[in-house]
């Protein structure tokens, strides 16, 4: 029957698009098992040839960034995970064009910049916990390597406005950004992360 086949189409995980671009976000699938990945929301920094880049927006680790970095010492703004690539480094997403060697991204999002003058504008709070957003490591594809993910219906693309990032409880992100997809996503978004516990 057409309902049961439209019913069956429902809970069919595939992927929504295969193209992904800078400033897109990448959507864990419900069922998407991997310990960095489960239930990950990934802004994209980079796409192109050679590779892909991106960071982890919705997990939170129990760092703060004058722990991990000296010359931030005094300066307590959360740090996230970014991803398994050079944790041992801060990387940042923020809204500050004014920042040094800022790189946009679009939609006034930009990719770091000069940590002599993020420290400055920070002490003089000129940049506030809602505009910037800090990363231990980020995420990484070797070429050809997130198409094939995309292929395999790991992933859906979406978009986000930066505000979502900060507006957005980090527990509801997923759950939210897949909605923000439509259709039978919506659905999705309702899956328990655990089904054997529902």
């Amino acid at each position: 029957m057409v309902e049961d086949e439209l019913f069956q189409d429902l809970f069919r995980i595939s992927s929504n698009r295969k193209n992904v671009e800078k400033g897109n976000i990448l959507i864990a699938a419900p069922f998407f098992e991997n310990n960095y990945f489960s239930r990950a929301v990934i802004y994209m920094v980079g796409n192109d040839g050679k590779g892909s880049m991106g960071v982890i927006l919705n997990k939170l680790t129990d760092y703060r960034t004058s722990d991990l970095l000296s010359e931030l010492k005094g300066i307590d703004f959360p740090v996230y995970f970014g991803g398994a690539v050079e944790q041992n480094k801060l990387y940042y997403l923020h809204v500050h064009s004014e920042l040094k060697d800022a790189q946009p991204l679009g939609n006034g999002i930009y990719w770091g910049g000069d940590l002599g003058h993020l420290r400055q504008l920070l002490k003089a709070g000129e940049i506030q916990p809602g505009e910037i957003r800090f990363f231990a490591g980020y995420s990484k594809w070797g070429a050809g390597h997130l198409r094939r993910e995309l292929d395999a219906n790991f992933w859906m693309v979406g978009s986000m406005e930066f505000r979502q990032f900060f507006d957005t409880p980090t527990d509801k992100l997923w759950e939210k950004s897949m909605k923000g997809l439509g259709g039978k996503y919506k659905i999705w978004a309702n899956f328990p992360e655990n089904p054997s516990m529902n």
